[in-house]
């Protein structure tokens, strides 16, 4: 017999993280200090007197970052392209103006110049092409438009120490292989992610958290504001 311990039900481990995914990321413990704090970076330029009439959320999962969005808005879709996702939230109620919907983010079914804003929160490190994905998003935004994103400080030195101490005990008492599951989920390093956004976006206003010193290893998250 063969020493190799067979591919698992993908679905199946999805379901679970879903259904421990806020519970051990928001609820309690290090992992909801941080998001807590990390959700709010992006929204900082904007306030209650800043209107944003088209917002397009990819990627928006269990909707953890609509509570930070500060500013006014005419409409804001939030989508994902995972059914058990979407099923997951679809029964909660939605401020005005906020709409579900199923959509691939790196093909998106708008015309160019729709939005004034685009929202991908804890997504590229999730994605194969992550330039395709970014290129799409810009597509769709209108000129002076803003593209908002979130990410891990994966596979840097502080963000693998605070997996010690964040969801993984949780996870694994769920039946979740985490540090598998996160294998396969975080594909992309923020070492390149960050490299990719600098070389596109002339003009940003980037955020380490909680050092500000621009070196991922000493952080654990990257939050960026990308003006095209």
């Amino acid at each position: 017999m063969k020493k190799y311990i067979p591919l698992p039900d993908y679905e199946e481990l999805v379901k679970k993280w879903l259904s421990n995914y806020d519970a051990s990321n928001y609820q309690g413990g290090l992992s909801a200090y941080v998001l807590r704090e990390t959700h709010s970076l992006i929204e900082k330029p904007f306030n209650g007197d800043v209107h944003l009439s088209q917002i397009l959320e990819v990627g928006a999962g269990t909707l953890a970052h609509l509570p930070f969005v500060r500013h006014r808005f005419d409409r804001y879709i939030a989508s994902d392209f995972d059914d058990a996702v979407l099923k997951s939230v679809s029964g909660r109620k939605l401020p005005h103006g906020v709409e579900l919907m199923k959509l691939d983010g790196a093909a998106l079914p708008f015309e160019s110049d729709s939005f004034d804003r685009v929202i991908a929160t804890h997504v590229l490190e999730h994605v194969p092409f992550p330039h395709i994905a970014i290129g799409e998003w810009v597509r769709v935004l209108k000129p002076g438009g803003v593209l908002s994103v979130l990410l891990p400080c994966d596979p840097g030195w502080a963000w693998r120490i605070g997996r010690a101490f964040g969801p993984r005990k949780q996870a694994e008492r769920a039946g979740l292989p985490y540090d598998y599951y996160m294998a396969r989920e975080h594909i992309n390093s923020i070492f390149n992610l960050s490299e990719i956004l600098k070389f596109h976006f002339p003009e940003r206003q980037i955020t380490w958290w909680p050092s500000r010193v621009p070196i991922p290893d000493v952080n654990l998250i990257y939050a960026g504001n990308f003006y095209v």
